[in-house]
């Protein structure tokens, strides 16, 4: 068949160990036969931003603000090992935090369900989306670890010279302090991203934070998220038949336990980390979890939400063939095709994208899979195979869809 030719590049950050492996697995197999792929490169495995001390993130990030759809392999954030097994100029930042920071977007992550695996919440009958604040707290958090007693002052200096102090404890003995901090601006794009989405996905949307304690960093969220819903969404929420509401997020995880799911859960940024974590799990597995950036001026980057699967790299190293799941990252190039050609009106390409999601949702049904779902199935009879056999028989099935 001819290729379907695209008009505007993809961003392409391409990642680290097995991950980066699938990605050109991936690309060869079921993008490049069928899509004149254009994109523009920038390698963000480990040793690339070593190379240009991170400064090829901030370059791909800015280009996904350019371009408006980018799709991003999983990669390594180095910690005190990786120092050690890479010979790294110092321990560089997460990339995805970079990238987020960047592009001042909100993360909407949700499970891929088939229908042989049953959610362990038995009452769970549609995917929950977790919105995840992709800016601050705990990941921009400082921190300080005192060897003697002593007394800790949070101290703000305006720019107007004007200066407030809060004590925020006294210590007869050792300790350690953590301080965190926000932006009225990334709270109220959080909003607005949150918003639009649900609109456009034609979901309700809950949101929760803990209010009750941090009555003035968690109670902001809450105020600038109802703020943000009567002027600009309340209407469109009625039009659509759609529900906005604010709880506690210990009622959240109780309501959500208890609901049939197909709704979206927006948190801030460590709840949201949390939580995505659990819903994935409770569906199956992080492997099968869709994962995008979505800015409030509209820019989406796609990327898998899991790791760089280690273990496998170190075998694939020693020339063994791994059962590696590939869904995440195959979904991460089908939502990145569907958005380009959404965007720039090729609705070949879009169409690839639902039919390639579609060709690896059957081959999953038709009970070829990885293993690391081989135990989750229930009442049907499936096969175990390896990363390469799992592709080939999506693209069997690929083939034949097109045609």
């Amino acid at each position: 068949m001819e290729k379907i030719q695209m008009t505007t590049p993809l961003v392409e950050m391409d990642g680290d160990e097995m991950t980066r492996i699938l990605w050109q697995m991936i690309k060869d197999e079921l993008i490049l036969p069928f899509v004149d792929l254009k994109t523009e490169y920038y390698d963000l495995g480990l040793m690339s931003r070593d190379a240009t001390e991170d400064r090829v993130t901030v370059d791909a990030a800015n280009a996904a603000k350019r371009y408006g759809v980018a799709v991003k392999c999983a990669t390594i954030t180095p910690n005190a090992q990786r120092m050690e097994e890479y010979p790294l100029r110092q321990m560089w930042k997460s990339p995805n935090g970079t990238i987020r920071s960047i592009l001042d977007g909100t993360v909407f992550r949700a499970p891929i369900v088939i229908d042989s695996i049953k959610p362990v919440v038995k009452n769970w009958k549609k995917p929950i989306t977790i919105a995840r604040h992709a800016y601050g707290d705990v990941y921009k958090g400082v921190e300080i670890r005192t060897g003697e007693g002593g007394v800790c002052e949070l101290t703000f200096t305006g720019d107007s010279g004007r200066v407030t102090r809060q004590a925020v404890q006294k210590l007869a003995g050792p300790g350690i302090f953590q301080g965190i901090h926000n932006k009225d601006a990334s709270i109220r794009s959080f909003a607005h991203s949150c918003f639009k989405y649900a609109i456009d996905t034609r979901q309700d949307l809950w949101f929760s934070t803990k209010d009750t304690i941090a009555k003035v960093y968690d109670g902001l969220f809450k105020e600038v998220f109802e703020q943000v819903y009567q002027e600009h969404y309340q209407a469109r929420f009625a039009e659509l038949g759609l529900t906005y509401f604010y709880t506690l997020i210990d009622d959240a995880v109780a309501r959500v336990i208890r609901s049939e799911g197909g709704y979206i859960w927006a948190c801030k940024n460590y709840d949201g980390d949390v939580m995505s974590d659990m819903v994935s799990t409770a569906f199956g597995s992080l492997a099968m979890m869709t994962s995008v950036l979505v800015s409030p001026d509209g820019k989406y980057e796609f990327e898998a939400a899991h790791g760089t699967v280690t273990q496998h790299y170190y075998r694939y190293l020693k020339g063994e063939e791994t059962s590696t799941n590939p869904m995440a990252t195959i979904f991460a190039w089908s939502g990145a095709l569907k958005k380009r050609g959404e965007l720039d009106g090729i609705k070949e390409l879009t169409a690839f994208g639902e039919t390639l999601e579609q060709a690896a949702i059957r081959t999953l049904n038709d009970g070829v899979m990885t293993k690391d779902l081989v135990g989750l199935v229930e009442g049907a009879p499936v096969t175990a195979v390896t990363s390469r056999q799992f592709i080939a028989a999506i693209r069997a099935r690929l083939e034949q869809a097109l045609v």
